[in-house]
């Protein structure tokens, strides 16, 4: 066994959405501290004195720090990220609420890299109210993929009913996906997901399927050119080197029939192609995984929902999932560096 709980540290997202909610439910069970230990990275006042609670909810206690090098097992741990007091008004985003959510995920992310963190949860910020002149990026993926330095990553929605869908294309306009969708790029991301499946997953000879771009994967030739010209060739490859990667399916008929179930993973090409049936099947639970880097981070499947923020109604099922994969993924990275003979 791994020699401690994973440290995991959450960052809190945009405080005007769900995210303190959702963060606050999921540590009100006291179970979570005997697989992990919880870091918060931002004021304990702020994100949960602050915020509209139901009145009837239990308090939770945290231990303030101004270094994670302090954190205590056993105890709910909150890092302190600004010192500037604001309002906070549920659904309304502000400047004030990207900023602390730009600096709650710097400040984990700079700990998660120094090795003070084991891994990290993010709970959902807005793409927009985030941007700033240092923080450019579409989306959580992105950052972290420039942060740690890993040449590519990627998205993963994992279901703990066995439901796996990752993304060759991710945040960028749909009339982009074509001229983006390289050999290249998806050589590259199968064998991150395969490579995921067995370190993460623990699957020794994982099978994956890949999905057409064009409907009915273009219908030979018919209906698009992308299927003959990159994709099948690119399967082609993989399977003559002894994987077990099939495709293109066409995606309506693929998750239709449930043809998914008699795979690992689905590869879809894009990033609607893929997330709308991971929605639809397993919205409360899901987790977006960042397969790729060097490190360990999960978030929930959802957005920052401000139309829901402040009436205590948001349900925490995917932010528990995400924590409780991340020490799943850590613990099984951690398994697979030991050597055979320390197993």
């Amino acid at each position: 066994m791994p020699p401690s709980l994973p440290r995991l540290g959450f960052s809190v997202g945009d405080l005007a959405g769900i995210g303190p909610e959702v963060i606050y439910k999921t540590l009100l069970d006291e179970r979570l501290l005997k697989i992990c230990t919880p870091v918060i990275y931002g004021t304990a006042t702020a994100l949960f004195d602050d915020f509209p609670v139901d009145p009837d909810a239990e308090h939770l206690t945290f231990r303030q720090l101004r270094d994670a090098a302090d954190i205590a097992p056993g105890r709910l741990n909150a890092v302190t990220c600004w010192d500037e007091d604001f309002v906070l008004a549920p659904g309304k985003p502000s400047p004030a609420t990207g900023q602390a959510a730009r600096e709650s995920l710097l400040a984990a992310s700079r700990d998660l890299k120094a090795g003070k963190l084991d891994a990290l949860v993010t709970a959902p910020i807005s793409k927009d109210n985030t941007q700033s002149d240092e923080f450019r990026y579409p989306g959580h993926t992105e950052f972290l993929t420039t942060f740690f330095g890993a040449p590519e990553s990627l998205m993963f929605l994992v279901d703990e009913g066995g439901l796996r869908i990752a993304t060759v294309t991710g945040h960028i306009p749909l009339k982009d996906v074509p001229g983006r969708l390289t050999a290249e790029l998806l050589r590259t991301k199968i064998t991150l997901l395969l490579k995921s499946l067995t370190q993460d997953f623990g699957i020794l000879k994982p099978r994956i399927a890949v999905l057409g771009l064009n409907p009915h994967a273009g219908e030979n030739g018919l209906l698009g050119s992308e299927e003959a010209d990159t994709v099948t060739p690119v399967i082609q490859q993989f399977a003559q080197e002894g994987h077990l990667v099939f495709g293109p399916f066409p995606a309506d008929g693929y998750f239709g029939t449930q043809q998914f179930r008699q795979f690992d993973a689905t590869l879809a090409l894009y990033h609607d192609q893929g997330l709308i049936p991971f929605k639809l099947m397993a919205f409360e639970r899901g987790v977006n995984f960042t397969a790729g880097l060097p490190v360990v981070r999960t978030s929930p499947d959802h957005g920052t929902a401000y139309g829901l923020a402040g009436q205590f109604k948001a349900s925490e099922a995917s932010f528990r999932a995400a924590v409780y994969l991340a020490c799943e993924v850590w613990r099984q990275r951690w398994e697979d560096a030991q050597p055979r003979s320390a197993r």
